[in-house]
């Protein structure tokens, strides 16, 4: 969890125009322009939630060019599956022992 803590991924995903950046950015790498041509919001709001998911982990850029790419940061997304993973396996946990105690209450 050390990683989540560079900035606030869940808090970055709250928004859901961040998130359809980063459900596009899931298919690889796009400029600004190719973001802003996807979505119903400009070029300067695609850069400052660009410069969130990127203070959150989650999006890295890379110059090509004349241009910046950007692409989903690996380590950060990783980071937020592993949080997820635990939270929902711990959960698991307890909901399988909470059904067990209910079938040995039934007998």
């Amino acid at each position: 969890m050390s990683s989540l803590s560079t900035g606030d991924p869940f808090g970055a995903l709250g928004d859901p125009n961040r998130r359809a950046i980063v459900e596009l950015l899931g298919s690889g790498g796009r400029s600004v322009r190719e973001i802003a041509d996807a979505l119903p919001i400009s070029r300067p709001a695609v850069s400052r939630h660009l410069s969130l998911l990127k203070a959150a982990g989650l999006v890295v850029e890379h110059p090509q060019g004349t241009r910046r790419v950007y692409r989903l940061h690996d380590k950060g997304v990783e980071a937020v599956r592993d949080y997820l993973r635990q939270v929902w396996g711990d959960a698991a946990t307890r909901f399988r022992a909470a059904v067990e105690d209910d079938q040995t209450d039934d007998r």
